[in-house]
């Protein structure tokens, strides 16, 4: 499995978490009792399908090594294996945070992604 993994957040969002020390999820995440992340090949995809024509965004890289047995491959969207945190995320397994912009074809501009 990927040794890194990515995290798409509104800004606002993850300052709390980075002030906080932890970070619990998004709402979706909470309801759904675990985090929700996406390989390399997957972020893309999550982007359009769940954060579509959203500004404000952050791309968060986690060292999926650093999480221990807490982190599952489930399977999800079309049968693929999700990467799902049942408990809070250590900021210290965060690699970068960066801007995920929209580009001018609406559709949000990613950096290189590193699949581990």
């Amino acid at each position: 499995m990927s040794q890194i993994i990515y995290k798409i957040a509104p800004e606002a969002l993850w300052r709390e978490a980075e002030t906080s020390g932890s970070f619990t999820g998004a709402p979706i995440d909470v309801a759904d009792g675990f985090i929700h992340f996406s390989t390399a090949a997957q972020a893309p995809e999550t982007a359009a399908r769940h954060f579509t024509g959203q500004n404000g965004l952050l791309l968060i890289a986690i060292d999926a090594q650093r999480l221990g047995t807490a982190l599952k491959y489930e399977v999800s969207r079309g049968g693929a294996l999700f990467p799902h945190l049942y408990g809070p995320l250590d900021l210290k397994a965060v690699l970068w945070v960066r801007p995920l912009p929209i580009g001018s074809d609406g559709t949000h501009q990613f950096p290189a992604l590193e699949a581990e």
